[in-house]
């Protein structure tokens, strides 16, 4: 097997698609019973698509009714290392004044995407604005922030599946995993 190539490399299972679906279940009630008001959810793309879908359902589920728009930022291109720099390839066209607003992403490591969504949707005018995510890597952040929902601590390694990408490879697995 060449450890190069992600086409031919084995992934150790983390976390299997029934503790997501049991976690975002969870999730999605933890969220209910934070009262939001008109909240608008906004996933940010490409790594938290997977998410995103299944926690609105959830959400729907726990009887929420959020309108739903996405932002589309790229910090890591092809690589496994961000590059330290947030680009913007979609705005949200929600309109965010006066709203309370959840932002979601896939996994928090260096805060930096998740810190410049937030900042990004409190200046277009929201009244609240809190994050969730799917995974939580502990590891010493790039800037201060923390996720106001949390699915589960990630270990530190490079993880794929569920959304998550090594070269545009494995979104589409049902779970999370780390190439061997």
């Amino acid at each position: 097997m060449n450890s190069d190539d992600p086409s031919t490399a084995h992934i150790e299972i983390l976390l299997d698609a029934r503790q997501i679906a049991l976690r975002i279940e969870q999730l999605a009630k933890e969220i209910a019973e934070a009262r939001f008001s008109e909240l608008l959810v906004i996933p940010i793309l490409k790594g938290s698509f997977m998410f995103g879908a299944d926690l609105l359902r959830a959400l729907h589920t726990a009887g929420l009714k959020p309108e739903v728009d996405f932002i589309f930022l790229s910090s890591y291109g092809t690589g496994t290392q961000s590059s330290g720099r947030v680009e913007v390839l979609r705005e949200p066209e929600a309109g965010m004044k006066g709203r309370d607003v959840l932002i979601l992403d896939d996994i928090l490591e260096s805060g930096r995407t998740l810190a410049f969504a937030k900042d990004l949707i409190a200046a277009r005018g929201a009244n609240r604005v809190s994050t969730c995510v799917l995974l939580d890597k502990p590891v010493e952040r790039a800037v201060d922030i923390c996720a106001d929902f949390r699915g589960f601590d990630c270990p530190d390694v490079f993880v794929v599946g569920y959304g998550m990408d090594i070269a545009h490879r494995y979104r589409e697995l049902p779970y999370v995993g780390r190439i061997m």
